[in-house]
């Protein structure tokens, strides 16, 4: 990376549709299947795809301004739409852009547009040599989402590498700047999750420049490396390593595999009281005996954070647990994947979802709850 601006292509997009064109109306509008990464939903009362900024931002507050129902929709990786679909207006987040900036010492700041896919993001980071998102390969969706769910994977989070986003405030219909340390980013979480009251724009994120990654704490990826835990290599290797081990997983977007037809770990790794860890550790231990060693991990706060796919395992619910009919089972390679078989609805995936949580319930008092938004429908 020479340290250079490099402004990218602001026109680039996959989407047929032009830019700002409403794709569905009425109760037979666009179905919001084809926009979720689970290929599950009924159809949007009407459909707009917003390609550039100024698009999204006069989308957003015409609806808000009308006073219609309004869903901001960008990737639909972590998203679960009702089979009666989305009774009002839905803005398809499809904007482009990145620009660096050389700040010194060695640091770079990424500003990535919300509607640039975050993997294809990613990638090119590592093709300019910076260090920091490396870790984060392979996770579908888009930028915009990253500080909404607080997107973390193999070791890093965003929050550790966000420097701020630009928000439109949908009470005033101002655009404004937030710094990261202002949106309660936590595990899996933000001030900007499950709410409505603001749109994400842009996100800029500190790298650095050298193409050394960042320290590699994710034990299984410093064993697949061959370094020890805290250790740096090359980007590319990084990024590489990542993909091979959530290929694995079937957490890495393929078209023929139904492996990959999910909205990537439906339940959040729950995290446990430290007054309330003896009891959970006693019951666990009653139902599965004292020679198993129970994962458990530091979380703020003096919290343990608890294995999801572990407990779900563990409470019968193997790799490939079917559900309804078939048409949705566990991933074959992941337990945390609630997959579509491909002939599955959305009411035949919470089945499933519910079957899996209070199986764990159950077993071990433990409750797990969903990491993907539900758009009117519930557990």
């Amino acid at each position: 990376m020479s340290g250079a601006e490099e402004v990218r292509d602001n026109t680039r997009s996959s989407d047929p549709h032009p830019a700002g064109t409403a794709v569905g109306h009425g109760a037979d509008g666009r179905s919001l299947a084809g926009y979720t990464t689970l290929r599950l939903g009924g159809p949007a009362a009407d459909l707009v795809v917003a390609h550039h900024p100024d698009e999204l931002t006069a989308a957003v507050r015409a609806a808000d301004s009308a006073g219609q129902r309004l869903l901001v929709l960008g990737g639909g990786s972590n998203v679960v739409v009702a089979d009666e679909g989305y009774a009002g207006h839905v803005v398809r987040i499809a904007t482009k852009g990145r620009q660096y900036d050389s700040v010194g010492d060695g640091l770079v700041q990424l500003t990535a547009e919300a509607g640039e896919d975050w993997d294809e993001v990613v990638a090119d980071t590592v093709r300019q040599g910076l260090g920091g998102l490396e870790c984060l390969s392979g996770i579908p969706g888009l930028t915009g989402a990253t500080p909404v769910q607080n997107v973390g994977a193999y070791g890093v989070e965003v929050s550790e590498l966000l420097v701020s986003v630009d928000l439109l405030d949908r009470a005033t219909g101002r655009v404004r700047t937030v710094p990261a340390d202002e949106l309660g980013l936590a595990y899996r979480t933000s001030v900007l999750k499950h709410s409505d009251t603001a749109v994400v724009l842009r996100a800029r994120f500190l790298l650095r420049d050298g193409g050394r990654s960042a320290p590699i704490r994710y034990a299984e990826l410093a064993r697949t490396l061959g370094v020890e835990p805290g250790g740096q290599v090359d980007v590319a290797a990084a990024r590489e390593a990542v993909l091979a081990l959530r290929r694995g997983k079937g957490m890495v977007l393929d078209p023929a595999d139904h492996d990959t037809w999910s909205a990537g770990s439906f339940f959040t790794n729950p995290i446990v009281e430290a007054d309330d860890l003896p009891e959970v550790l006693s019951r666990i231990v009653a139902e599965i005996g004292p020679d198993q060693r129970i994962p458990q991990y530091p979380a703020d706060g003096g919290r343990t954070k608890l294995s999801a796919a572990w407990l779900i395992e563990r409470a019968g619910f193997a790799k490939g647990h079917p559900g309804p009919g078939g048409r949705v089972g566990l991933s074959t390679k992941h337990t945390l994947a609630l997959t579509n078989r491909g002939a599955a609805t959305t009411r035949d995936l919470l089945l499933l979802a519910r079957e899996v949580r209070d199986g764990v319930r159950v077993a071990f008092g433990v409750s797990l709850a969903p990491e993907p938004v539900l758009v009117d429908c519930s557990l």
